[in-house]
């Protein structure tokens, strides 16, 4: 399969997933389906013991098919980039930064007290409407600019502006 096939794949996922955060008749059947396995989740999360590296290892599992749905299209937009422009040093150069983006945030409520962590989960919690409906634009947003090539125009601008080392080593991945 070629990059370009991957690339129009990838985007018309994130259409699709876009639509089902954004319409309701697309997002509660998904809800239902997804409800279940982050209740079961949420249930084995509590019984693991995660002050060995085994258990913290399995919590970290756990959270993953929790936040799968949350984090999967962001996931599937990073796969997308990885397929399409190929190498495997780049793809893990590509996928560890998405992980470390993803990690950090997690660490920092993790050290966060635990007041603060409970004045921004209410916030969360008040305003998942308008961030879901947020995150929704933004994935049929990313579809909609893979499909017309827009990501491949903004490459074309970027590039002349990024130092030669940085070109180097990207090309070389």
């Amino acid at each position: 399969i070629d990059g370009d096939s991957v690339r129009r794949a990838g985007g018309w996922l994130l259409l699709l997933l876009g639509a089902v955060m954004l319409i309701p008749a697309l997002n509660d059947p998904f809800t239902r389906l997804m409800t279940p396995l982050a209740s079961g989740a949420d249930g084995l999360s509590s019984r693991i013991n995660a002050t060995s590296l085994g258990g913290s290892f399995l919590l970290g599992g756990v959270l993953g098919l929790v936040w799968s749905p949350c984090s999967g299209p962001l996931l599937i937009s990073a796969l997308t980039l990885v397929a399409s422009e190929g190498g495997a040093l780049r793809g893990a150069l590509i996928l560890g930064a998405f992980g470390l983006g993803a990690a950090i945030p997690l660490i920092i409520a993790a050290y966060a007290s635990r007041a603060g962590f409970n004045r921004m989960r209410g916030w969360v919690l008040g305003h998942v409407k308008t961030l879901k409906t947020g995150f929704g634009l933004l994935l049929v947003f990313l579809g909609v600019a893979i499909l017309l090539g827009w990501d491949k125009r903004l490459e074309a601008l970027v590039i002349p502006l990024l130092p030669d080392w940085w070109i180097n080593l990207t090309v070389a991945l």
